[in-house]
């Protein structure tokens, strides 16, 4: 009997433990290019200074998407009704270089884009999730957007565009 209580209280411990690790969920577009799987999410990059060149060599501006996909209700919701959706994503793939900077709870993040995160946090001043930072192809801040942005696709697009 003691051995059952004595387990009981270890196992749902254990199962707390952020260091043990978890399943993490693949998406779509991981599936669809194995290669890229954690790195990208379909248009999505996590290295900064990739995305900084990129820009430059490309002329387009860049998104960064400060996130907490996890666990923050907004920053779900901006990318179920925006950043999923196809108007969104042609307009993206045209003129922006997407860089999401995450920060989950639940989630294991591998250690060099965990820190590069934090730094970037640090560095743009980010105080509340979602943040979304336009910076030009130099990567000069042009605006920001703190929070949930109303009206779909077409005015997430519209914030895009009129930057500085």
């Amino acid at each position: 009997m003691i051995a059952a209580i004595l387990g009981a209280l270890i196992a749902p411990a254990s199962a707390a433990d952020s260091t043990v690790p978890r399943p993490v969920a693949i998406s779509s577009t991981d599936r669809e290019n194995p290669t890229d799987a954690g790195k990208t999410s379909g248009i999505w990059q996590t290295d900064y200074k990739q995305a900084l060149a990129q820009a430059a060599q490309e002329k387009k501006r860049v998104l960064l998407d400060f996130t907490g996909s996890d666990w923050c209700p907004y920053c779900v919701q901006m990318d179920k009704e925006v950043l999923t959706q196809p108007e969104f994503k042609v307009f993206a793939a045209r003129k922006l270089i997407l860089v999401k900077l995450d920060f989950p709870r639940k989630k294991k993040m591998p250690p060099a884009e965990a820190e590069q995160n934090q730094k970037l946090q640090q560095e743009f001043t980010i105080e509340g999730f979602p943040t979304y930072v336009l910076l030009d192809p130099a990567g000069t801040e042009m605006r920001r957007q703190v929070g949930y942005l109303e009206g779909g696709p077409k005015e997430f697009i519209k914030w895009a565009q009129s930057g500085n």
